[in-house]
């Protein structure tokens, strides 16, 4: 949810171009639900994946010392969005990128009701700090399916503020979106902080659990 400013700040100007205008209430709110089930659907196929690398650094017995690097990785991401005031995306993924926009602007002009669904589902492929800070996060668990419900999660918690943004577009201002995103480094910093502390194993629930070291010996039945 506090992700939610971040998204305001980022994805407004596609949220609010979104063509639910003339539509009436019942169709625009399902038209809005459509875009925004697809972002989620999205994020979870991410969690999804990325829940299948986490579950190998589990079983390898590296699931402490990943969670450490991963929250250094995070903090370095934001100590550098701090000093150069802009975020960093990867390079490799410059062309991806490309398509996805040439993309959201074929479904922009499709206006087909699941053109809303995959509009939202292609608005989740383009590059974001807070999504890249949730993927971290992801990798850390130890199952898929916590991976899946961990992004999942994260679209989720977005969902009022894009919901209202959405219908009383308007109403927020640019200044007001620039306002919402400086408050997101900090965000950023406490879950890098957070996986860390996961991965000293302080015994502190929630926050810093024992991780085991291996899942286990199998046991054979013969």
């Amino acid at each position: 949810m506090i992700g939610s400013m971040h998204c305001v700040g980022m994805c407004g100007p596609l949220a609010l171009a979104l063509p639910v205008h003339r539509f009436t209430l019942t169709r625009k709110l399902f038209s809005i639900t459509l875009y925004q089930a697809g972002r989620v659907f999205t994020y979870s196929l991410f969690g999804a994946i990325l829940g299948m690398a986490g579950r190998k650094v589990y079983l390898a017995g590296f699931q402490q010392g990943f969670s450490i690097v991963m929250g250094v990785i995070v903090l370095g991401l934001v100590l550098q969005y701090w000093i150069f005031r802009r975020a960093t995306h990867p390079i490799f993924l410059s062309g991806i990128y490309k398509l996805v926009q040439r993309a959201i602007a074929r479904f922009l002009r499709a206006r087909k009701w699941y053109s809303f669904f995959l509009l939202g589902a292609a608005n989740g492929l383009l590059p974001c700090g807070m999504v890249y800070v949730a993927l971290a996060g992801a990798l850390t668990t130890s199952s898929v399916l916590h991976s899946t419900l961990f992004m999942a999660g994260f679209g989720l918690g977005t969902l009022p503020a894009m919901m209202a943004l959405s219908f009383f577009g308007p109403f927020v201002t640019l200044p007001v979106r620039n306002y919402f995103r400086k408050a997101i480094p900090v965000f950023g910093a406490l879950v890098g902080m957070i996986l860390i502390l996961r991965g000293l194993n302080l015994g502190i629930p929630f926050i810093s659990p024992v991780l085991p070291h291996s899942p286990g010996t199998a046991i054979l039945c013969h």
